[in-house]
């Protein structure tokens, strides 16, 4: 959206876990130059954002999930209890929820930036329309599914799962390993759905979702909603569920 007048930098590096990061000093004292920042809500944001704000009052905070009704997170509650804290913050993971947060940010731009609204729009409508191409990409691929339930380690896919009518069954939520016998629960309960594929992350833990795999005799894929690559993602994914 901002195209050649807007400079980017992502708080959260590669590899790195949005739910337990810390920020270094150093990208502490770089806010002091950023003219915004664009939060979303996920975890590390609720324990930094006042350290955040403070480097740099004059920088503007701008929410990219206003307008949009957030969900807790789609998964089992070890506990009893409500699933976890906060809502899900996996809301870039939904086409539809992405048209709002791009229309977000360009607006926010052009406010900084009045000299260049015209090219945050035309970026905008441009954008959007790829969007649209990549949403009616993922529903002919996932046209053809037989089993609407997947499995996952982590409840990242929620909206993506709400968004194409499928079901999203989760193994972890809130950084808790399921015991032996929540274990053998989640794999009656696959069974029962029909899963026939379990989700991992490239960031987490393997284990739980390699033995229920194992005993449902089903392929385990991983896949990160992390990715760079936003639309090449998504496709990958719809791919992983549609071919399972």
């Amino acid at each position: 959206i901002g195209g050649e007048h807007v400079s980017v930098t992502v708080m959260v590096p590669p590899g790195a876990s949005p739910e337990t990061y810390e920020p270094r000093p150093a990208q502490l004292q770089a806010l002091s130059q950023a003219d915004a920042y664009l939060a979303i809500g996920v975890d590390f944001e609720y324990a930094w954002m006042s350290r955040i704000a403070a480097a740099n009052p004059q920088m503007r905070v701008i929410d990219t999930s206003q307008g949009i009704t957030r969900q807790p997170l789609h998964g089992h509650d070890h506990s009893g209890g409500a699933s976890e804290a906060h809502p899900d913050p996996h809301i870039w993971l939904s086409p539809r929820l992405v048209r709002l947060q791009a229309t977000t940010i360009a607006g926010a731009l052009a406010e900084l930036d009045p000299a260049h609204r015209s090219v945050y729009e035309s970026n905008l409508a441009q954008w959007l329309a790829e969007i649209d191409g990549l949403d009616g990409d993922l529903r002919g691929a996932l046209a053809g599914s037989v089993s609407q339930a997947f499995m996952t380690y982590h409840p990242s896919w929620g909206y993506f799962a709400d968004e194409y009518g499928l079901e999203q069954l989760a193994i972890e939520v809130g950084g808790q390993e399921p015991s032996a016998q929540e274990l053998a629960g989640l794999i009656t309960e696959a069974r029962a759905r029909g899963v026939r594929v379990v989700l991992v992350e490239p960031e987490l833990s393997t284990r739980s979702a390699e033995t229920i795999a194992r005993e449902l005799g089903v392929e385990v894929r991983t896949i990160s909603p992390l990715a760079e690559d936003w639309a090449g993602n998504l496709r990958t994914l719809a791919k992983i569920l549609a071919e399972s």
